[in-house]
């Protein structure tokens, strides 16, 4: 009823919102501030759960074993090498590969920059990532000591990628132990994680003379063809021992993504801050608007004595809301996007802005609008002709 009415009349919240210019600016300022807030704390949080799970994505396999001490890759826990062999003999299973992962420090082998480094340990000959880059380069992961290097890596690196593109080995040293880096592929950093290496088993134990080769971190399982990982990862379910956790590839993913957001500071501190800009917006729409409303009372009292109807005067409020959110949207949009842009230059984690991003904060944006509008409409039961012009 109102939105039709807005649509039959005289564009008169229009008129007054660009009648008083420098009012209306402000509440533009404010909500394109309020958006600002909220496309920083999204895309934060946004990168920070895509990036607990960067490598789980990558994962060649149907279905994952893990213990049930992990939390995600940086907090990950170890499981008898025996249960990757035990579910290997299970029905509907085709194949499986170990895979280890630990963190050293990383010293660049062209300054003094030191880097936490996330360190796996594979068998080259089924890698279990699904990155070309590591598929094309397993033959040469066979030889002791030697890793390639993630060049999405945070941190200062032009020198050694220059030297990896050109095919020449770089060496570098991890925990006292001289490692040969041969070549590159693509992964990117994470909140706690500047970088990845990837080596043999061979080389992991190396690096970690104090881990068992029996005691792994994951069991990648691939199923037979025609098998659905669901109803075998059940089937493993009620064989597997209660030290190991059995989750389908999809799960692995969401599972590191809920602790992310759930179960760390991380999503509570960018959940909080964008409500906070979601009160920031409302609060500073809701004195625009009351106060659009209080200096055109007489106005109203005006429609009223004419026997224009509270729908009718409440359509105003709408109105100006509709267009706050649409205009006021816009430059926060562009701010977002570029300030998106100068944290992964700064931080090389994965802010973006995607499509369903920007729905969402126009969304909060015109919702935030709306609820100011109400707020704000409730003075309209002041516009008594009686009262108004007594």
């Amino acid at each position: 009823m109102i939105f039709q009415t807005m649509l039959s009349r005289t564009p008169i919240g229009w008129l007054q919102l660009r009648r008083n210019k420098a009012r209306f600016f402000v509440a533009l300022g404010g909500i394109a501030f309020a958006d600002l807030l909220m496309f920083m704390q999204l895309g934060v949080l946004g990168a920070a759960l895509d990036t607990s799970a960067l490598l789980n994505n990558l994962l060649q396999a149907d279905i994952v074993l893990i213990s049930p001490e992990a939390r995600d890759i940086q907090n990950s826990a170890t499981i008898p090498r025996s249960r990757l062999y035990q579910a290997e003999g299970q029905p509907g299973i085709a194949s499986g590969t170990a895979m280890y992962l630990g963190f050293l420090d990383w010293r660049s082998p062209f300054n003094a920059e030191r880097r936490s480094m996330l360190i796996v340990g594979t068998d080259p000959d089924n890698p279990g990532i699904g990155l070309v880059d590591v598929q094309r380069q397993k033959e040469s992961l066979k030889r002791p000591d030697t890793v390639i290097f993630d060049r999405l890596s945070r941190g200062n690196y032009p020198v050694t990628l220059k030297q990896l593109d050109k095919g020449q080995p770089v060496t570098a040293e991890i925990d006292r132990r001289t490692l040969t880096v041969i070549g590159t592929f693509r992964l990117g950093a994470a909140f706690g994680l500047d970088g990845t290496l990837i080596g043999s088993e061979t080389t992991f134990l190396h690096l970690f003379p104090t881990r068992s080769p029996k005691s792994i971190t994951l069991g990648l399982l691939r199923v037979s063809p025609g098998q659905d990982p669901i109803a075998v990862a059940a089937l493993l379910k009620s064989k597997m021992a209660d030290d190991v956790d059995v989750m389908t590839r999809a799960e692995f993913v969401q599972h590191a993504k809920t602790y992310q957001g759930k179960h760390t500071p991380i999503g509570f501190i960018f959940g909080l801050g964008t409500v906070m800009g979601f009160i920031v917006g409302m609060v500073m729409v809701y004195q625009v608007l009351s106060t659009d409303v209080a200096d055109h009372l007489a106005e109203y009292a005006t429609f009223k004595a004419m026997g224009f109807t509270n729908a009718y005067l409440v359509g105003i409020i709408v109105e100006e809301c509709f267009i706050l959110a649409t205009i006021g949207f816009v430059p926060g949009l562009i701010a977002g996007e570029g300030l998106m842009k100068l944290m992964h230059i700064a931080t090389a984690l994965p802010t973006s802005l995607p499509f369903s991003r920007m729905v969402l904060v126009f969304l909060l944006t015109f919702v935030l609008c709306m609820v100011s509008g109400i707020i704000a409409s409730r003075r309209l039961r002041k516009a008594d002709p009686a009262e108004v012009f007594a």
